[in-house]
């Protein structure tokens, strides 16, 4: 396995996680109706992110699943609203929420350095597809990481001064 086949393979893992840690933060805070919504919808951009590799990742010979199947989160969207219940009796839930939000910011962060480096290989290597994905999939991943950031920098004071 070559250098961008590593790189295209760990960008699907990572989209992956993201996409699904999105909708179980989304669920899980439900009640945070910013958190909930946005998302929701920047969740959607990590599984077409994970298509989108996919695909491109047959024509360098690596074989990867597609993004999961929205609708397949029926039963695990239930147990999910259902802990988010039982979290909302948390003594703590904003603790609970700056942590998701942290993991959330982590996990973008290191998508976007992946990004960074399979677009750094594509003009080495002059592959105008590898290229092309970077420029489309990169500029969401820092967007959900610069909303992740906003929403750390604009709940921390409140929560943590009040402990």
């Amino acid at each position: 396995m070559n250098g961008i086949q590593i790189t295209l393979r760990t960008l699907h893992r990572g989209e992956r996680h993201m996409a699904e840690e999105l909708v179980t933060v989304s669920d899980r805070h439900r009640p945070e109706h910013e958190v909930f919504h946005i998302a929701t919808d920047i969740a959607a951009w990590s599984r077409e992110h994970v298509r989108l590799l996919a695909e491109t990742a047959a024509d360098h010979g690596l074989y990867l699943t597609g993004p999961p199947d929205a609708s397949s989160e029926g039963v695990l969207g239930a147990l999910r609203l259902k802990a988010s219940e039982v979290v909302g009796g948390h003594p703590e839930p904003g603790l609970l929420l700056l942590r998701d939000l942290r993991d959330l910011h982590l996990a973008a962060t290191h998508n976007s350095l992946h990004w960074e480096m399979l677009a750094q290989a594509a003009q080495a290597t002059k592959d105008t597809g590898l290229l092309g994905l970077a420029s489309s999939c990169h500029p969401q991943t820092l967007r959900q990481m610069r909303w992740t950031n906003t929403m750390i920098k604009a709940l921390s004071p409140q929560l943590l001064s009040t402990l």
